[in-house]
């Protein structure tokens, strides 16, 4: 199995042009000449890094926050800090961007791919990928060798090398320095966080000289990997230490997103289909009050109080037990809100935040997320048995299609897996055999060849048991597990390896995660809001089949969550984390997850029962077309060279700053004097060949989705119309670049405005419509006037507009048109949402004639606010209809708004 990546996502392409054009004219190349004094001998050398023109980079981020709907900043963000450098301590300041995407859309894939495009576009080389934990790195890793071959194909070849870092092999670090090809270093932070970590020592393995100065001097690219794990003051002071030219961090929950760029939120995830559907499968303990619950749900420190939030069975007015969570302090009895007095003793003696634990007086300690009296035993075998069972059913639904299912389980302690008494070993092994003789396929499969389980390493530290992350286990059965794991997804996906449930406790948290994960089981209780969407962010990602390919599928693309507590008190936690880092409007946007535990099923009739009137509508819809494009060339150079002309390419520059460099007493270390300031003293305008640019260009334009072929003679037009010349002889690659971006942009305009459509002799089969739609409760809404007595919604949009259908006696029939009935275009598939059968009536009511429409709905008619590929789908789906049907076609908010817009009606 081999993983196939699409260069042409819209929203990655949209991720790597924010921050790559971000460095337009902002970089200066700097030569910085001297002296190496060796013994008695001097010897010169030249040693090329960068710097960035802060004030220039401060204007092409605003330009871009502009362009993606972000506030603009009034200021770069600089992190400043005390480094220590070859010739003395001094001031590190360098800016930070950011870039946010929803987790399970390609973070890492975006961030190598805008790397390799800051290198072709401006000849940076040198770039640190920094990670919190080795569970992450294993990630990178992974990312670096799949896409190999991907990358080749997309950067013509560029060699570039990758590499981890370890303190064992610090000659990886010389490599880096001194090595002319694009150099990527993987590190953890704790590996040159602290003053003890070998990189910041002396050593005869480098000549005596120290490795991090060795990364000081190269002045890389930082790429930070999940940065809020990395906002402590000494973590940000290590950061500083690699004397970097500049940040780019990558996240989906930034603690501080600093001059952020670029941001793909949850409901934009959702909406364009990115990501799976979250159904929720709740498992709690129910009308049982006979043992006295609480559940430490959160501890809060304040400049000069502490409390915590503790969750209690109250007893509410009518007499009846519920559970409530209330804040208390120290010295507070839980009687008191509660009002039982099964609560007396528990009076709080202390509430430690340092340990995260609430102390009792009748010697009860529990740690937040911590619970008693929750029958935990009898908790965690259904939710163990739910997903199991739910594993096999899916595994059965989707092995034809050629999915393998993985289910992961968050578990409580590492102890209820490997220790003695394993409880929650012991239940899943006793689940899966209960359930297996139900499913062929794995009936003579045993439980333990079925499971596998990464946990961080144990480690003793003051008396307390710690886990750290660890390439290797205490045993060749760990080890191997972790290489299954972490490192070789694709056998992990193969229905040649047994492996499907995957065990784990904190470790595969962040950077962790399998497109085929399916189910994931929270054996624990979610504590904090951060650690539920990094637990539910693990199974994100669209799945893949055994050829490697994604699926959007909406049908396969479904995650069910079996938390151990409410539905509700699940969804309302997950709204209240989307809410506190996107804002209200994004919570209120975002669908909430199904409740799987209530599902609906509506079955259409069958053929020969079907109304007569949808009948009419699909034998008008149904047809397949193909299209053709009309592009004028002498419009589209006209607006390739008007889109040049108002682009402004600099030249490249030369900044000089003269050093003398020795190596110090007994040769420990180099030395750097600086003898003058950094000035620019040429450009290198007309110093290198001219390429030849209509083939560059038209192998650039290769790159586009779909590729482009245009003309040489084209190609050449639009050279020669753009009207400074000069800045084509000054620096020929970055306007080669250009050229292609702009011609890509106008072209993919005049391959939507120019098409034209006709049918093809073929059509779409009633199969589309499933004999029976099954969805959650609440998605579902009933429907009078449609083929199926209820109807699955997506949104809110959605549900008003069947309230409105529903209300108009004027609409006769309505369908929402499944996911496989799509109008092909040149910018990808299109999925029209309603067909509709329309009776107008003239001033006194009276019906005069039946139409057939077909509706797009969307939130706002404002283009703004549509991606630009749905206004480009939505132009095509527009001349597939009404061009070639001659079915009616419109865009709207409400059902208020259906009205005939053009004299179509009948094909």
């Amino acid at each position: 199995m081999r993983f196939r990546f699409d260069a042409h996502q819209p929203y990655q392409k949209l991720a790597v042009a924010a921050v790559t054009a971000a460095f337009d004219q902002a970089l200066v190349r700097r030569e910085q000449t001297g002296l190496v004094r060796i013994g008695v001998y001097e010897e010169p050398f030249v040693h090329t890094t960068f710097d960035l023109d802060h004030r220039r980079l401060l204007q092409n981020v605003r330009v871009i926050q502009k362009d993606h709907g972000i506030e603009p900043d009034a200021e770069l963000h600089l992190i400043r800090e005390k480094v220590p450098t070859p010739a003395g301590e001094q001031e590190a300041a360098f800016p930070n961007l950011s870039v946010e995407m929803e987790t399970g859309t390609g973070k890492t894939y975006v961030y190598l791919r805008t790397a390799l495009e800051l290198n072709r576009r401006f000849g940076l080389k040198k770039f640190i990928v920094v990670v919190p934990s080795v569970a992450i790195r294993e990630g990178v890793l992974k990312t670096f060798k799949v896409t190999e071959g991907h990358f080749a194909e997309l950067f013509d070849n560029t060699p570039y090398r990758y590499a981890v870092y370890e303190s064992k092999n610090l000659n990886r670090l010389r490599g880096f320095a001194e090595d002319e090809s694009v150099q990527f270093l993987v590190m953890t932070i704790d590996s040159f966080s602290k003053e003890d970590n070998v990189i910041r020592q002396r050593t005869d393995r480098l000549q005596g000289r120290v490795g991090l100065h060795l990364l000081q001097a190269a002045r890389p690219v930082l790429i930070l990997d999940e940065p809020q794990n990395m906002e402590s003051p000494g973590r940000k002071q290590a950061l500083a230490t690699l004397n970097p030219l500049c940040a780019l961090r990558y996240s989906a929950t930034h603690r501080h997103p600093y001059n952020l760029v670029y941001r793909l939120t949850p409901y934009d995830a959702y909406r364009q289909g990115l990501v799976k559907k979250i159904e929720v499968a709740s498992v709690v303990k129910e009308d049982d009050f006979n043992q006295v619950f609480v559940r430490v749900e959160e501890i809060r420190a304040a400049k000069k109080t502490v409390n915590a939030k503790i969750a209690v069975h109250q007893r509410m007015a009518d007499g009846r037990v519920k559970e409530k969570a209330y804040l208390f302090r120290p010295g507070e009895c839980l009687a008191a809100k509660a009002e039982r007095s099964e609560y007396e003793s528990f009076v709080i003696s202390e509430i430690n935040p340092g340990t995260g634990t609430v102390e009792f007086a009748n010697g009860v300690r529990l740690k937040e997320g911590q619970a008693q009296g929750a029958d935990e035993a009898a908790v965690f075998r259904e939710q163990i048995r739910y997903t199991v069972e739910q594993h096999l059913r899916r595994q059965e639904q989707l092995r034809e299609q050629g999915f393998k299912v993985l289910s992961l389980f968050f578990i409580d302690k590492v102890e209820n897996y490997t220790g003695d008494e394993p409880l929650i070993r012991r239940l899943f092994d006793e689940a899966f055999n209960d359930l297996k003789g139900k499913f062929p396929d794995f009936a003579k499969r045993r439980p333990d060849e079925m499971r596998g389980a990464y946990f961080a390493q144990k480690k003793r530290k003051g008396g307390q048991v710690e886990y750290q992350d660890s390439t290797t286990g205490d045993n060749a059965e760990d080890r191997a597990a972790y290489a299954l794991i972490m490192r070789e997804k694709e056998r992990l996906l193969s229905f040649d390896e047994p492996v499907a449930f995957i065990f784990s406790h904190s470790a595969l948290k962040e950077g962790w995660d399998n497109p085929n994960v399916f189910q994931i089981c929270t054996l624990n209780q979610t504590a904090s809001e951060t650690k539920k969407r990094q637990e539910i962010g693990r199974g994100m990602r669209l799945a893949v089949n055994q050829n490697g390919e994604r699926s959007f599928d909406p049908k396969v693309n479904v995650l069910t969550v079996v938390p151990n507590e409410s539905y509700e008190e699940y969804v309302r936690r997950l709204q209240v984390e989307i809410e506190e880092e996107f804002g209200p409007d994004e919570a209120r946007k975002m669908p909430k997850p199904e409740n799987a535990r209530r599902k609906e099923a509506a079955r259409r009739p069958l053929d020969r029962e079907l109304p007569a009137a949808f009948q009419q509508l699909w034998e008008r819809i149904k047809w397949k077309t193909r299209y053709r494009v009309r592009v004028k060339t002498d419009e589209l150079v006209r607006e390739c060279v008007a889109e040049l002309d108002r682009r402004a390419i600099a030249p490249p520059r030369i900044v000089i700053t003269k050093a003398a460099v020795r190596v110090a007493d007994r040769r420990e270390a180099f030395e750097a004097l600086q003898l003058s300031g950094a000035r620019t003293v040429a450009t290198l305008a007309g110093r290198f060949p001219l390429p030849n640019l209509v083939a560059k260009i038209g192998e650039l334009l290769e790159h586009t989705s779909p590729p482009v072929r245009l003309t040489r003679r084209t190609v050449l037009e639009v050279i020669r119309g753009v009207q400074n010349q000069q800045v084509i002889l000054d620096n020929p690659e970055e306007f080669a670049t250009q050229a292609a971006e702009a011609i890509r942009a106008r072209l993919e305009e005049h391959l939507v405005n120019g098409i034209v459509y006709e049918k093809d002799g073929r059509w779409y089969d009633m199969e589309l419509f499933p004999d029976e739609l099954v969805a959650a409760a609440e998605r579902m809404i009933e429907s009078a006037k449609s083929i199926y007595a209820k109807l699955p919604t997506d949104s809110e949009v959605e549900r008003k507009f069947i309230r409105g259908l529903e209300k108009r006696d004027d609409v006769k029939l309505y369908v929402k048109l499944p996911p496989g009935f799509k109008v092909r275009t040149p910018v990808g598939d299109y999925n029209p949402d309603w067909g509709i059968v329309f009776e107008e009536r003239n001033q006194f009511g009276d019906p005069e004639e039946t139409l057939y429409l077909v509706r797009e709905t969307k939130g706002s008619l404002n283009q703004a606010d549509l991606y630009l590929s749905e206004q480009q789908k939505i132009k095509c789906g527009e001349q597939h209809f009404e061009g070639a049907l001659g079915v009616d076609f419109a865009v709207l908010t409400s059902a208020d708004d259906l009205k005939v817009n053009k004299a179509s009606g009948v094909a």
